[in-house]
């Protein structure tokens, strides 16, 4: 059987990730989950909601493992994903839309935010070299 074109481009385009893009795939990956769980939940299919916010949950888990603890902002951004984190699973207890609202504007911001970054790390990058992964 032949592969799935769109797979292996999905599958290439993760290998050939620099670490800034995957991070920036996470937060994307993050923002799908949720609207995913959120519609799963308008629709009352909650194991559906359940399986969706576990998956965004191992996406914010991922990022606070991987943040570099030398950075100074580091700490400030371990406290807003465990705050994410943990308002997900209050969340997917409580089937509360309101509070899928809340985190998912969070992880948009630091999607956002990591965008500009990655920018002007691209625009620097042509004098300088260096490209940051996560913070």
């Amino acid at each position: 059987m032949p592969n799935n074109p769109y797979q292996t481009y999905k599958r290439n385009s993760v290998f050939t990730a620099s670490p800034g893009e995957l991070t920036l795939m996470l937060y994307e990956g993050c923002v799908k989950f949720i609207r995913q769980a959120r519609l799963a939940c308008e629709n009352g299919d909650y194991a559906e909601k359940n399986k969706k916010l576990q998956r965004a949950q191992a996406i914010i888990t991922e990022l606070m493992v991987t943040l570099d603890e030398k950075q100074s902002i580091s700490r400030d951004m371990m406290r807003m994903y465990d705050y994410i984190h943990r308002r997900m699973i209050t969340a997917n207890i409580k089937n509360d839309l309101q509070i899928l609202d809340e985190i998912e504007r969070l992880v948009i911001d630091f999607r956002d935010t990591w965008k500009e970054v990655l920018e002007i790390n691209r625009k620097s990058q042509n004098t300088s070299g260096n490209v940051r992964t996560h913070v």
